[in-house]
């Protein structure tokens, strides 16, 4: 069976390093991606099924434009990564793709090793795929929860007092909770993602702070929320419920980490059923958040 080794280095955006290339039976090429590749690797995850939202690439890519890699066989893609970094001490690995037909070729083992050293010494979170993690075991990463995606249609909810659009003075509020309930801080990313073309955001305050925030968005198929965040299981009823209102008679998915219990129940009182599951998996120890909040993660691309 061929394989592909890996001998250099990728090219910066100035192109003042030389472009990663590989020896051997097959000449895998493997560079930073750009926006316009994302196109075909949201294609190939909408393929596998993980429905990835309208938007979300320029989000994606305003976190950290360098952390995002596609190999080329003859100039065709064949393989994806990224390896999306916050600050000095996380990353967060996602996007990995094979073309189906040039699978079990090691394409997708060398893409994998070569964009993993874009996170140096930090500690790589990933949301894995059953069939994938024993190997990422192997890699080093250890399992910290199950994540439930459960989808279905949804009818209207009654609004509950206290949840509202966002407002754009809200912002600079929102960045500072979503602080509480993420291993890092992503300003850059939530900048993009809170304003991105037909995401909704949905407030919740009292006493003039927030108590949580939820954003639902268009996908390939339906309706995407991420993140539902809130600081108790009655906000995150009233988020949804609001959410439910935007989404009245359409499909809609949220991934719901399994170990808060609330979420869970939550999603199953609104008649949602799971689809599929995925693992947190972490190389080391990330920065304690409020895990509680967590009642929808924002995205399993990028965490």
């Amino acid at each position: 069976m061929p394989t592909a080794r890996l001998i250099t280095a990728f090219p910066d955006p100035h192109g003042m390093e030389p472009a990663m290339t590989s020896s051997g039976p097959e000449d895998l090429v493997i560079t930073r991606a750009t926006l316009d590749d994302w196109p075909v690797i949201s294609g190939w995850a909408a393929d596998e099924g993980w429905n990835p939202g309208l938007s979300d690439g320029p989000a994606f890519f305003a976190q950290d434009p360098r952390g995002f890699f596609i190999g080329r066989l003859a100039e065709e893609p064949v393989s994806a990564i990224s390896v999306v970094t916050y600050g000095a001490d996380y990353a967060f690995l996602g996007c990995y793709l094979v073309r189906p037909d040039l699978r079990a070729r090691g394409l997708g083992l060398t893409t994998w090793k070569a964009a993993l050293a874009h996170a140096g010494d930090r500690t790589v979170g990933l949301d894995g795929v059953v069939a994938q993690q024993d190997n990422y075991r192997r890699s080093g990463f250890e399992l910290a929860h199950r994540t439930v995606r459960f989808t279905g249609v949804v009818r209207g909810g009654e609004e509950l007092p206290g949840v509202r659009p966002a407002e754009k003075a809200d912002l600079d509020a929102i960045v500072a909770y979503d602080t509480a309930c993420y291993p890092a801080d992503r300003p850059r990313f939530l900048a993009h993602w809170l304003t991105a073309p037909g995401h909704r955001v949905l407030v919740r305050f009292e006493d003039g702070r927030p108590t949580g925030y939820a954003v639902i968005r268009p996908a390939r198929d339906g309706l995407r929320i991420g993140p539902l965040f809130a600081d108790t299981p009655d906000g995150a009823d009233a988020l949804f419920a609001a959410v439910c209102t935007e989404a009245a008679g359409r499909e809609i998915a949220i991934d719901v980490p399994e170990p808060n219990r609330a979420a869970v129940s939550l999603a199953e009182r609104s008649g949602l059923t799971p689809s599929f599951e995925t693992a947190r998996m972490y190389t080391g120890p990330v920065r304690p958040y409020a895990t509680e909040r967590v009642y929808g993660v924002t995205t399993l691309e990028l965490g």
